[in-house]
């Protein structure tokens, strides 16, 4: 993307738009249409180029608008910033070293043009220029009047512009400039790599020279926008990510009718997220149950489940191990408490020397028989 950012405004509008024409076919993107102001500023600062202008012109080329004032006296800059919105550039060109440390100054200002065409030029202070650049401040080479010959003294005008433009980029140290062509016609319009061409001329490199009309002229539009859109470095939002308006509207009627006091508007809203999640399939989860989805297939175990379930598994298998345990230690425990009851029965009979329970009784049946057979004799 190349930039042009000095074409004088004619209201020849033929001669204009054949440049305009040409500007597009040498791979011109954008460029800036130029109304210079000299002496004071008028009371009326709209601007007098046409938006848009009334003929056609190329689809691909943007156009915008620049306003240069011929800085003679500082009365003019306390007004500088009433220009911002009626022009997308402000430049001022200074006459006398005063003026320019002025301009290097000013805030709202994003080209210096000099006249390097001029047979002498002022002296420039490279601390001056350095200050300028920093703050953003560019300056610009205007080839159109040294490139004709027979504009401005012809020859002697393009031997002062090489001059004054060596002078230039030694003072600012091929840094912070940006070149344009000044073109009333078709014929003084350079290609950017003849700029570049030019450029080393001048001491500067050729790839320097098309940043000049690319990079450099880019970022010189790009702040004069931030300028005019914003405000003490906040820039305007365009577009924040609002909701579109039918959105809008459907919240506000749905926050309306939730609309209650205390507990009544907290059981509205549980019930409505209740009724999203039943229509949606979302509810707590139950371990026991796969669940399914809406195709009948059933959901694959997590890892996690998985291991809930070997868990139980073992814990039930420990369970029923122990209960079988429990009931062969009873079994046990019953069979030797009854040999240990024989066995003391047995023990407490010898000790008090009485026989035993069964062989009490034998004696008894046959004390009865004999006495039986004693009758019976």
């Amino acid at each position: 993307m190349f930039y042009d950012l000095n074409v004088p405004y004619t209201t020849n509008h033929a001669e204009l738009q054949r440049t305009l024409a040409f500007l597009a076919e040498l791979g011109y993107s954008t460029v800036a249409l130029n109304h210079t102001i000299s002496g004071k500023l008028p009371p009326d600062l709209t601007s007098p180029i046409p938006h848009p202008l009334p003929f056609p012109t190329p689809p691909r080329l943007r156009i915008l608008t620049r306003i240069t004032l011929d800085l003679s006296t500082p009365a003019t800059t306390p007004r500088l910033p009433a220009l911002l919105p009626h022009y997308h550039l402000l430049a001022l060109a200074p006459t006398t070293p005063q003026t320019l440390t002025l301009a290097c100054q000013a805030a709202n200002v994003s080209l210096i043009s000099l006249d390097l065409t001029s047979t002498r030029l002022f002296i420039l202070p490279r601390k001056t220029l350095s200050l300028a650049i920093q703050n953003g401040i560019r300056f610009e080479i205007r080839y159109g009047a040294g490139v004709l010959d027979g504009a401005g003294g012809g020859g002697a005008a393009r031997r002062n512009l090489i001059s004054n433009a060596t002078a230039l980029v030694r003072a600012t140290q091929g840094r912070g400039i940006v070149v344009s062509s000044e073109a009333g016609r078709a014929l003084a319009c350079r290609g950017p790599w003849d700029v570049g061409n030019l450029a080393e001329g001048w001491g500067l490199s050729g790839e320097r020279g098309r940043e000049a009309v690319g990079r450099a002229a880019m970022g010189v539009v790009a702040r004069a926008e931030a300028m005019r859109g914003g405000w003490r470095g906040v820039i305007d939002v365009v577009h924040g990510g609002e909701k579109p308006v039918e959105a809008r509207v459907a919240k506000g009627a749905a926050q309306g009718g939730l609309k209650g006091k205390g507990k009544d508007k907290g059981k509205q809203v549980r019930q409505g997220k209740a009724e999203d999640e039943a229509a949606k399939g979302i509810g707590k989860r139950k371990a026991e149950v796969l669940e399914e989805d809406q195709n009948g297939e059933e959901k694959p175990v997590s890892k996690r489940e998985l291991k809930r379930r070997a868990k139980k598994a073992r814990t039930e298998a420990a369970a029923g191990t122990n209960g079988e345990q429990a009931a062969s230690t009873e079994v046990l425990e019953g069979t030797s408490a009854a040999r240990t009851v024989d066995a003391a029965g047995n023990s407490q009979h010898a000790t008090n020397g009485t026989p035993p329970a069964e062989a009490t009784d034998g004696e008894n049946l046959r004390n009865e028989t004999e006495a039986l057979e004693a009758q019976g004799g």
